[in-house]
């Protein structure tokens, strides 16, 4: 019996800290809601279809729903690789050098001052219809969400532990590989899963605004032709992907700031 409520008890606490436990939620939670709200209001479905006769839909369109899916995730995932790996460097860089700081955050605000898909038309024009234009695009919004979380996180380490460390003859880097970077864990963790709505955001608006292919291009398309079920359709395979990455990305946070 023993053995028994330690075996339950080990699968209850796995289950609530699995990443799948929430994404599953969310997922009923809007099926009540979606469903709820069109029979309670009594929403014609060219406003609002119900989610089987969009996934119904969904599922007959497959094959081009892939082909986009793959387009968007490529653009989002390497903006987003990207921005977070350059926002963490530069973070570090900053950290390391002051003087750069008082010069580059001030720069750094006034770009993303103004949103992100407003750069659209000028990196359409600068890197070309295709899938450079949305990286570079998904890379600027990424990156400075990693460069401010990230150098907040680095500043946190305890000041006597990094005295200590240089007594001990430790050099900058060594400082930051070894301590600073762990204490920052939460903060760059928190920074990628803030990264995911974003990068899928930008680009799908930049592939709406100029593309060859993707979920944004297919969304205006099926918006011109008046293809409602079709919109709907990419919608919600976009926001299931994002769903995806973030629970993958709460299992990563599990892992790596497993000390929370």
């Amino acid at each position: 019996m023993v053995a028994q409520r330690k075996l339950m008890t080990s699968a209850q606490r796995k289950l609530k800290d699995s990443p799948v436990v929430p994404v599953m939620l969310s997922v009923v939670v809007l099926l009540v809601v979606w469903e709820g709200a069109i029979l309670l209001f009594k929403i014609p479905p060219f406003v609002l279809p119900s989610l089987g006769a969009i996934v119904q839909h969904a599922f007959t369109d497959t094959a081009r729903l892939m082909a986009a899916l793959l387009a968007t995730l490529g653009e989002a995932l390497g903006g987003y690789v990207l921005g977070s790996v350059l926002g963490l460097l530069l973070a570090v860089l900053l950290l390391l050098a002051p003087p750069l700081e008082r010069i580059v955050m001030p720069l750094a605000v006034a770009v993303n001052a103004v949103p992100t898909v407003a750069y659209a038309p000028l990196f359409l024009i600068w890197f070309g219809l295709g899938a450079a234009s949305k990286i570079a695009l998904v890379a600027l919004a990424v990156g400075f969400t990693m460069l401010v979380n990230a150098l907040h996180g680095l500043k946190q380490a305890d000041l006597a532990a990094v005295n200590l460390m240089r007594s001990f003859g430790a050099g900058p880097m060594k400082i930051v590989w070894r301590l600073r970077l762990p204490v920052a864990m939460p903060s760059v963790v928190t920074a990628l899963r803030i990264g995911v709505p974003r990068s899928m955001i930008v680009a799908i608006v930049g592939e709406m605004l100029g593309a060859y292919a993707g979920l944004g291009r297919m969304i205006y398309e099926s918006t011109q032709q008046v293809d409602l079920l079709s919109v709907w359709s990419a919608v919600l395979v976009a926001s299931l992907a994002s769903m995806v990455f973030y629970g993958l990305l709460i299992w990563i946070d599990q892992k790596l700031v497993w000390w929370r």
